[in-house]
């Protein structure tokens, strides 16, 4: 079943198993993001934090566009300045912080063009697959626009240092094959399979141990966040890893391997 959010201009369905999927649906504006749908990515996401019922979350756009970024074509002249920041600071930032906490995976479906904060928000996401011949591109240069060092810090962990310079300083688009290549997306997939690809992945992903899913993407984060963990930090990530020893899933998952069966995880 189908829940339309922001008066329709955000979709959230289950096209499977402990999957949800989050659909932008703004096509008059190229599914560009603007208050209302970033207010209820965040909400939605948050919600979507419901113990162990949802393990894969699936971002994608409808009618073959994924987003063409911020919404600030209709901000007035006189208060652009001060529209514009507020958009990012708040509403933007809000929407990415939710995608980021959620804690298990998190799958952009790059159906259609991805640009500026679309783009930010497909890699905040922990995977992407992108429909094949799509374009994908930071244009904050070609705007006047600094992008945001926490935006910035995203594509460094993503693409490295120097296609990250690539990407921000000549404001290219590049297509979903040249994306895939230097690690931007990790599948450029025919545009009639990706959805039938996003919702098997995520289903994949979703039948996996949901302490283990949980766990090993928090150690990735904070790995990330903390390239020399403190010893502090690494004490906890090491007895993170030893308490999935002591889980009953882990002795399913086990069972479950040997016995060559689909596991029935618990969560404890």
């Amino acid at each position: 079943m189908n829940s339309e959010l922001a008066s329709g201009k955000l979709v959230l369905d289950r096209p499977a198993e402990a999957v949800a999927r989050l659909t932008i649906r703004n096509p008059e504006k190229r599914n560009a993001l603007d208050h209302v749908i970033l207010d209820a990515v965040a909400t939605a996401m948050e919600d979507l934090d419901d113990g162990i019922e949802t393990r894969c979350v699936i971002i994608t756009g409808s009618e073959e566009m994924f987003s063409a970024g911020y919404d600030i074509g209709d901000i007035p002249d006189e208060v652009f300045a001060e529209e514009a920041e507020r958009l990012v600071a708040h509403p933007f930032s809000r929407a990415i912080e939710a995608v980021e906490r959620f804690p298990f995976p998190t799958l952009a479906a790059i159906n259609g063009h991805a640009l500026g904060g679309g783009l930010e928000l497909a890699v905040t996401c922990d995977l992407r697959i992108a429909a094949a011949g799509m374009k994908l591109g930071m244009p904050p240069g070609k705007l006047g626009l600094i992008y945001s060092h926490t935006g910035i810090q995203k594509f460094l962990d993503t693409v490295g240092p120097a296609r990250t310079r690539e990407l921000f300083f000549t404001g290219r688009n590049i297509t979903a094959e040249r994306a895939e290549q230097i690690g931007l997306v990790h599948d450029a997939v025919p545009r009639d399979e990706v959805e039938q690809h996003a919702v098997d992945l995520a289903a994949e992903i979703a039948g996996n141990a949901p302490l283990s899913l949980r766990g090993n993407k928090h150690i990735i984060t904070e790995l990330l966040t903390f390239p020399r963990l403190s010893k502090k930090l690494e004490r906890e990530v090491i007895e993170l890893r030893l308490s999935s020893f002591r889980t009953e899933d882990f002795r399913e998952g086990v069972r479950a391997f040997g016995e060559k069966r689909k596991p029935r995880w618990q969560g404890r």
